[in-house]
């Protein structure tokens, strides 16, 4: 009998949990499709934007698009931060994977002087936040002269410790024994690299890069720090220039941004959870 009890408690308890994970995203999605008249009736009150006190309603009184067809058809300025976010998180993605690729492998496999040294380096940089490491960022791109350009954002992207760290505990899984019977039968380090460490090491890849394009998708800091222009500006700084009065534009131009980084992470799942569980294998 307390078997069952506890049982029913815990399942009451994890679904109330779960129930507050979804709301956002409920609230998100309707809100979406909420007429501009009634969403500022009832949150309105909340952003100072109308009278009286402010209220939620679990679903529209009467659904419609217009918030989503006023965002995608009348609102060129959102079609142009897209294609900013396209053009700047992409390229990282691929610098990622032709620089933090091979030397995750150099950090996990091979075998040189000082190598503990630089993996603590790379740990230690993971670790600071961009407010630390904006200004010498801020120096080397200006005395570049990219700043105020997608440079100023790829190519810090593309020299990630965090997704070297990820993927040197991706190639901490390939087996030792295979490395040592490649080489037994003469594949130099390039050959086992390729055809031994890259096959081995996709989940480790895939999972750094689904962490990298959430990161970049949502960057909000580098893009204000780096970027003066506002035609440079991604999809994360547009809910910034919508105004107060468009209300159900910005509840539709929220849930817009949300898809790309639900598809990646919604595809990229699988990937992403054997990186995980590779990155804690001990040989």
């Amino acid at each position: 009998m307390k078997t069952a009890v506890f049982r029913a408690g815990v399942t009451v308890v994890l679904g109330a949990a779960a129930l507050a994970v979804w709301w956002p995203l409920w609230f998100l999605v309707f809100s979406a499709l909420t007429p501009a008249d009634e969403l500022a009736a009832t949150i309105g009150p909340a952003l100072g934007q109308a009278a009286g006190q402010a209220r939620w309603q679990l679903l529209p009184s009467w659904p419609t698009l217009q918030p989503l067809a006023s965002l995608l058809l009348d609102t060129p300025q959102f079609f142009s931060m897209f294609w900013n976010s396209c053009f700047q998180v992409f390229p990282q993605l691929l610098g990622q994977l032709c620089v933090a690729t091979p030397a995750a492998w150099a950090l996990s496999r091979l075998r040189f002087r000082g190598r503990r040294g630089l993996m603590g380096l790379y740990i230690l940089l993971m670790l600071l936040p961009f407010q630390v490491t904006m200004v010498p960022n801020y120096l080397v791109l200006n005395g570049l002269g990219l700043m105020d350009s997608h440079w100023a954002l790829i190519l810090p992207g593309c020299f990630s410790a965090f997704s070297v760290f990820v993927m040197a505990r991706g190639f901490d899984a390939v087996p030792r024994a295979l490395l040592e019977a490649a080489a037994i039968d003469g594949a130099g380090p390039f050959v086992t690299f390729w055809r031994i460490g890259l096959p081995l090491g996709v989940p480790g890849i895939l999972s750094a890069l689904v962490l990298a394009f959430l990161e970049g998708w949502n960057a909000i800091e580098q893009p204000m720090t780096f970027l003066k222009d506002p035609a440079l500006w991604p999809l994360s700084l547009y809910l910034s220039s919508v105004g107060g009065q468009e209300l159900a534009v910005a509840m539709a131009a929220s849930l817009v941004m949300l898809a790309p980084a639900a598809l990646i992470f919604r595809f990229g799942q699988p990937y992403l959870e054997l990186g995980i569980q590779a990155s804690g294998l001990k040989e």
